[in-house]
This record gives C-alpha cells, sequence and structure tokens, in this order.
C-alpha cells in the first residue's frame, strides 16, 4: 500500500509488518511456499487490517488484543515472539484463500521482540515481522542501471518494477548504487534518521512477479553477474531506526513523499 506520510517507530513504520501467517507449526508463511499472496491485499488501518483478495469477500479484522496468546517464529532460526491470534473467521479466510489450514497472528508489541544479534548503540534493536531490519530503501537510479543492464544483454525479462524488489522507502536523485556508500552510516529523511546496516541480499521471491506470481530468472540471473558482493546478490539498503537521546520523539519521526535525504556522517 503506498502511502504519503508514515509516521516511523522504533520497530519501523508504523502499521508495517505486524501481521503474519502461520502455519500449524506456528512457523511464518510467505511467496516461498505460497506464490498466490500476491493477489491478496492487506491493508493496515487504524485498529485493524482489511484483507481482499480475486473471488472473496473482503474481510475487516480488529486487533486481537483479547486473541489467544501464542509463541510464533517468523523463520525457523529466528527467536519466537509472543502475539496475539487473529481467531477462526480470519483463519478460515485464509484457508479459502491458501487451500491449507493456517492461522494468522498479530504481533502487538514490537518492544518485546528483538533482534538476537548485537545493534549500533543509538540504534533500536527492536523489530517487527520485518526480515531482519525494518526497512529497505530502493534507490529508482540504481533500478534504472539495472534495467539498462537488463537491456543491453538482451534478456527477455524486463524493465523489472519497483515493486518487484519490494522496498517500503524510495529515493530519487542520488547516483545508481550510491546506497552502496552508506552502510554504517547516518541517513536523515524528513523527521527521521536511520541506520545504513547492509545492502540487501536477494531471495527467489524477487524472482516472483508481485501482480501475476509467475516467477522468472531475473533480477537474480543479472545480480548475481553484477553485483555479487560477499556472495550475496545485493539490491537496495537495509536501515534500522536511530533512537538516540536528544532525537525525535516518535511522534515527530516522520518520513513523507517530498522529504529531502541527507547522509549526515
Amino acid at each position: 500500500m503506498d502511502r504519503d506520510t508514515a509516521r516511523v517507530e522504533p520497530w519501523g513504520l508504523d502499521g508495517d509488518r505486524r501481521w503474519l501467517i502461520v502455519d500449524e507449526h506456528g512457523l511464518g508463511l510467505s511467496q516461498r511456499q505460497h506464490r498466490e499472496l500476491v493477489t491478496m491485499r492487506a491493508v493496515s488501518r487504524p485498529g485493524g487490517l482489511i484483507l481482499d483478495a480475486p473471488g472473496m469477500p473482503t474481510l475487516d479484522l480488529a486487533e486481537p488484543a483479547g486473541g489467544e496468546a501464542i509463541q510464533v517464529r517468523v523463520y525457523r532460526a529466528r527467536p519466537p515472539a509472543p502475539v496475539r491470534a487473529a481467531g477462526s473467521e480470519a483463519d478460515d479466510w485464509l484457508k479459502r484463500l491458501l487451500g491449507r489450514a493456517v492461522r494468522l497472528v498479530w504481533l502487538g508489541d514490537p518492544a518485546r521482540n528483538l533482534v538476537p544479534w548485537p545493534v549500533p548503540v543509538g540504534v533500536g534493536a527492536e523489530v517487527s515481522f520485518a526480515d531482519g531490519t525494518p526497512l529497505l530503501l530502493g534507490n529508482t537510479a540504481s533500478l534504472d542501471a539495472f534495467n539498462d543492464w537488463l537491456r543491453e544483454s538482451g534478456s527477455a525479462e524486463g524493465p523489472l518494477p519497483m515493486v518487484q524488489f519490494r522496498p517500503n522507502v524510495v529515493i530519487s536523485g542520488a547516483a545508481p548504487w550510491a546506497e552502496a556508500e552508506w552502510v554504517g552510516r547516518r541517513i536523515r529523511i524528513g523527521g527521521a534518521v536511520f541506520q545504513g546496516a547492509d545492502e540487501c541480499g536477494r531471495c527467489l521471491i524477487a524472482t516472483i512477479d508481485q501482480e501475476t506470481g509467475q516467477r522468472g530468472r531475473e533480477p537474480l540471473r543479472m545480480l548475481a553477474a553484477r553485483r555479487n558482493i560477499g556472495q550475496k546478490l545485493r539490491f537496495g539498503l537495509q536501515m534500522t531506526v536511530r533512537t538516540e537521546p536528544g532525537g525525535p520523539s516518535d511522534e515527530g519521526r516522520t518520513v513523507s513523499v517530498g522529504d529531502t535525504v541527507e547522509v549526515l556522517d
């Protein structure tokens, strides 16, 4: 869902990745297992979530603050997170969509869900159901450069849209791959300050067309040829939220379309 303005909380953009579909063992499911999830639209609203998919009734869910308390894992290697179950109505809706028994859960308190690795001083360790960092920055100039490589190679795939890389912050006006130089640096966007954590290593989900669910070879084939860095295929900058003393309060940390991007150090 595109937004013109978002509040930045210690664990990321408000409302972002607070809901998760899990299997019968409490392990997170994604497009890796179910490409048909590209057809589902999940829209966060104050106090709840709206689900929609072709041929399915729209489902409006309230945050299950009093739902069953359980533990789940985003990935098998991640520590368990304390969550609340959304309930049978949501589970039945998703079973109809995916053809298997699943559960929908909600992370009510991300402050209790900490990343299991050291973070720099002044950086929040809290995380939602994100892979590992709460924000992924995409640079339109880097995408243009990537699509130029596709054209030059004669690839039958492409140009790829930015949505295929699934960033939640997109910038323009920087040089191609400038974000690679921002690892370990502080970056101010609007009223929030972030920490460049690492360039993002891409997985098979990046090969899934986010409109059709069809899987191709790109961008991984071209990234393997041009952006294989540290044995990872890199596109985009992973960022965490700076929460240093004297910085903006939660209410004052926002990012908006048109904000200036400034690398601080």
